[in-house]
């Protein structure tokens, strides 16, 4: 197998998982899965904002995940750990999963997109983009992007540092795609300069001390 052909086909499979994890693990406020192949076998890492629904009473929930992560996917010997989401605000696919279930509630779709916008910049993001596609309106299938603060599209920054997600919503008009982006707050930037203040020298100490000691023999003479 060619190393092209080898990516291809672990990019599909991590898709697939994590399009699994979605719908197995939604009461969880499922954030997305870190999968990384070890000698000993794979380490998943789930993120979530009720850890507890998914490790499971006496963790027979995480124990029966592990199996079907085996069996369906063929990763070998998976061990799973489970991170909680300290700020769902600033994570991808909490807000996308939160827009996606205000839809299915009826909520108007510009009200909804608004309403995960301002949750995440108040939460601290530094830029958030959330578009939301389908059948909006009428019959014409159509998209509408909400976006606020800073958040570049090329460059090494959206490489590293930019949160995505992607969820689809089935409702009566049709399926809708919620896509999410977000920039947090920790994101460092080649452009942006921070001015220190520079530390004195150790001539000018020195300088400053025999100015104090001068000072105050004055003081005394007088």
């Amino acid at each position: 197998m060619s190393v092209v052909k080898h990516f291809i086909e672990e990019a599909i499979k991590k898709t697939q998982i994590n399009e699994f994890l979605q719908k197995e693990l939604e009461r969880a406020g499922y954030g997305g899965v870190d999968i990384t192949k070890t000698p000993l076998g794979t380490h998943i890492v789930v993120h979530a904002m009720r850890p507890g629904v998914v490790i499971g009473r006496g963790g027979e929930s995480i124990r029966d995940l592990a199996e079907i992560l085996e069996e369906r996917f063929e990763l070998p010997n998976p061990q799973i750990s489970v991170a909680e989401i300290e700020i769902p605000e600033l994570n991808a696919y909490v807000v996308a999963s939160r827009v996606a279930s205000a839809l299915r509630r009826g909520i108007h779709y510009r009200r909804a997109g608004y309403w995960a916008l301002n949750n995440s910049r108040d939460a601290g993001a530094l830029g958030v983009e959330i578009v939301i596609s389908g059948k909006l309106r009428g019959r014409r299938a159509k998209y509408e992007k909400f976006r606020g603060g800073y958040l570049p599209k090329s460059g090494e920054p959206p490489l590293r540092y930019v949160r995505k997600a992607e969820i689809h919503v089935q409702l009566k008009s049709g399926i809708l795609g919620v896509r999410v982006q977000i920039m947090p707050p920790d994101a460092v930037f080649p452009d942006r300069i921070t001015l220190v203040a520079a530390e004195p020298k150790e001539e000018e100490v020195v300088q400053a001390k025999e100015e104090e000691v001068v000072q105050a023999k004055e003081e005394e003479v007088v």
